[in-house]
């Protein structure tokens, strides 16, 4: 027997807004049933589930998310998730269009932004 994953649960400080930050992120709506102020928030689409919990973030995350733009270049991607409220924790991009940008969403969890397929080409 085997196990698959049903969801990845991130704790943070208010998981409706930060469910809201991601579904934009990732184009995805958060579950119907989720409102502001609510403890659990969820994006079914993308299998993220959000949680409030009364503990900060105090350490680099042991698992983050390494993102790929579908439709738009690397460098058009982060600068539409710093307007959508990330911020750039280190630039690992290369002269040669290698590497990634590391940045972080509005709790301070760090993830990554690689080259879209059609850059690697």
């Amino acid at each position: 027997m085997t196990s698959r994953i049903h969801h990845a649960t991130v704790d943070c400080a208010d998981a409706y807004a930060l469910g809201r930050f991601w579904a934009e992120v990732l184009g995805q709506p958060v579950h119907d049933d989720d409102k502001p102020g609510d403890p659990e928030v969820l994006i079914e689409g993308a299998g993220l589930l959000f949680v409030t919990v009364p503990e900060g973030k105090t350490v680099k995350n042991r698992v983050h998310f390494d993102l790929q733009p579908t439709d738009r270049t690397r460098e058009e991607e982060v600068t539409r998730l710093l307007a959508l409220g990330a911020t750039l924790v280190a630039d690992r991009r290369n002269a040669d269009g290698t590497g990634w940008a590391l940045l972080a969403d509005p709790e301070g969890n760090e993830f990554c932004v690689e080259r879209s397929a059609a850059e690697r080409g």
